[in-house]
């Protein structure tokens, strides 16, 4: 389809949008990069498990820097908006915190309950039913100070330890750790709901299996809308000793969903936890010892993106709009993203709010692994537009600042000219999709392959038709190939999806050939964009290669 800019036909179609009936669907939605809170926030010494008020002008945590009272005390910043800076963190005082530890803060919507527990890796306060327990303070209104806490009590607290209470956006729900018994593991995920705010706590209720593991799984937050669940678990299929892991269902009505791992952008190899929901569900918030810090713990910061480049071509436009319309009614798991960021279950007007906020935005797919633009206008460096994977140029390629398909293009002979990358991509490592502009070529050559691996994207040696060489390790994978060709000497948008269960290419965005495989064989190679594998006579790219960008996802463009 052509550019189409026409404001006024644009605005028929969100009109015929809102015509349309409502449907079920499922959101989709990715953390960005995470950032540090920086020196004003974060210290030399640790700086962990935090909440925000519903507003997300205060700013509460524990820290063990100095001027506090005991081994571990509760913090507040405070800014004066929401893109203002925070200001310096004061302690609660000493009519909140002791000379024992204080940890894992939540306060209540409204601002004047703060829940917390004590011992979180020490001795318990006095007055307790065990250690550590659950315990909250008060106060009169947003600018008044915290009165005395008191403990929970039971049913909450009981003599074996609670710790890291989160409350529900309405008050009504309470979610904790514990080690009493009926858990599944060292710490359980265990849930207590009361009638209204002012009745008594219910008796706590185990998440269950389908949460809780046999392993450690505490430090939870609630959405404000009580749909998701992030949480701290050591259990196995993480990325280093402590992750984040997510739960969601699709109200409150229905049961959590198995827990995913946040991933390799928010979870390392270090430790991971605390985290903290922002009540517009727009950014996490969580504590990390990894590299980057201030400190031996720090706090970090990663937006909540709802997926609004639908066919993921780098921008928000008409196609997009286009794709909400087509999937208006359906169950289109792509397509739900409002409210922001994981939808309400029907595709309707919220959907298209959401939309609208990122029209005509260049947008970078949070789960790009690598981007090069091959927009640069002279030397041997393809940049890489998301991180450090930059591209170098072999032979003499020639830069074409003004002929690509979106900005500049490289020009490569078809002889000894390409681009070679580190590694980037285990093909056997889950779903993943490679998609680039290319125009020229002839059949047998090659757009992007893996050294000592398989063309991932080529023209087939016959006809020139969009293959790919990627297959199931052993005896029976064979290659794919389509009947489109790619070679005729026009603009087209190549890629390869593969989605843990079929091999799908694409031309122009739309299904050229789909089929079913087990696995893909693995490789630790690095890349070469514009040749085969092993740089072949004959596999070199006679032409033009423009946008080559690599996701750790499955792409439905």
């Amino acid at each position: 389809m052509k550019r189409f800019n026409d404001s006024k036909m644009t605005l028929l179609l969100l009109a015929f949008v809102l015509t349309l009936t409502a449907g079920s669907a499922k959101a989709d939605f990715i953390f960005g990069k995470p950032w540090n809170l920086g020196p004003v926030i974060n210290s030399p010494s640790a700086d962990v498990t935090n909440c925000f008020s519903a507003d997300s002008l205060e700013l509460y945590f524990t820290s063990i820097r100095p001027g506090e009272f005991g081994a571990g005390d509760l913090w507040v910043s405070t800014r004066p908006s929401m893109n203002g800076p925070w200001g310096p963190p004061v302690n609660l005082g000493p009519a909140v915190n002791s000379p024992y530890q204080e940890g894992y803060p939540s306060i209540s919507s409204d601002g004047l309950t703060l829940y917390f527990s004590d011992d979180w890796s020490g001795a318990p306060r006095p007055s307790g039913l065990g250690g550590p327990d659950i315990w909250m303070t008060e106060r009169a209104s947003r600018g008044a100070p915290w009165g005395t806490p008191v403990n929970v009590g039971p049913p909450i607290n009981s003599s074996a330890g609670e710790i890291s209470p989160t409350i529900s956006g309405d008050g009504l729900t309470l979610i904790f750790a514990s080690n009493r018994a009926g858990g599944e593991g060292s710490y359980d995920l265990w849930m207590s709901t009361r009638a209204t705010i002012q009745d008594n706590w219910g008796a706590p209720v185990n998440m269950g299996g389908v949460v809780n593991s046999g392993s450690y799984d505490a430090e939870a937050s609630l959405s404000s809308d009580g749909r998701a669940l992030v949480f701290t678990s050591d259990r196995s299929g993480g990325s280093g000793s402590w992750d984040l892991w997510m739960s969601t269902r699709t109200s409150v009505q229905d049961p959590w969903g198995p827990p995913v791992n946040l991933g390799p952008w928010i979870n390392t190899y270090e430790h991971e936890g605390g985290p903290a929901i922002s009540a517009d569900a727009r950014m996490l918030y969580f504590f990390s010892s990894r590299q980057g810090g201030f400190g031996w713990y720090d706090l970090w910061e990663a937006p909540i993106i709802p997926t609004v480049d639908f066919n993921s071509d780098g921008k928000v436009d008409i196609q997009d709009l286009l794709r909400l319309i087509e999937s208006w009614g359906k169950d289109d798991p792509s397509v739900d993203i409002g409210p922001m960021p994981w939808g309400d279950g029907k595709v309707d007007e919220k959907d298209l709010e959401v939309l609208m906020r990122y029209w005509q935005q260049e947008i970078l797919d949070p789960a790009l692994a690598a981007y090069w633009k091959l927009d640069e206008t002279s030397g041997m460096m393809a940049a890489d537009s998301i991180g450090a994977n930059n591209g170098t140029l072999v032979g003499d390629p020639i830069w074409q600042p003004a002929g690509g398909k979106l900005g500049g293009a490289l020009q490569l002979d078809g002889v000894d000219d390409c681009v070679t990358t580190e590694f980037l991509r285990d093909p056997s490592e889950g779903a993943f999709s490679v998609f680039a502009w290319v125009k020229g070529g002839a059949p047998g050559q090659v757009i992007v392959s893996q050294v000592n691996g398989a063309s991932w994207l080529m023209a087939g040696a016959s006809d020139g038709a969009l293959a790919t060489e990627l297959k199931s390790s052993g005896r029976t994978g064979k290659a794919v190939k389509s009947a489109v060709s790619i070679t005729d000497g026009a603009w087209h948008r190549v890629g390869f999806v593969w989605d843990g269960a079929s091999r799908i290419l694409y031309v122009d965005d739309i299904e050229v050939a789909k089929d079913t495989q087990s696995n893909l064989a693995a490789s630790a190679g690095s890349l070469y964009i514009g040749t085969g594998s092993t740089l072949a006579p004959g596999s070199f790219w006679s032409g033009l290669i423009d946008d080559v960008g690599l996701y750790n996802r499955a792409i439905k463009p």
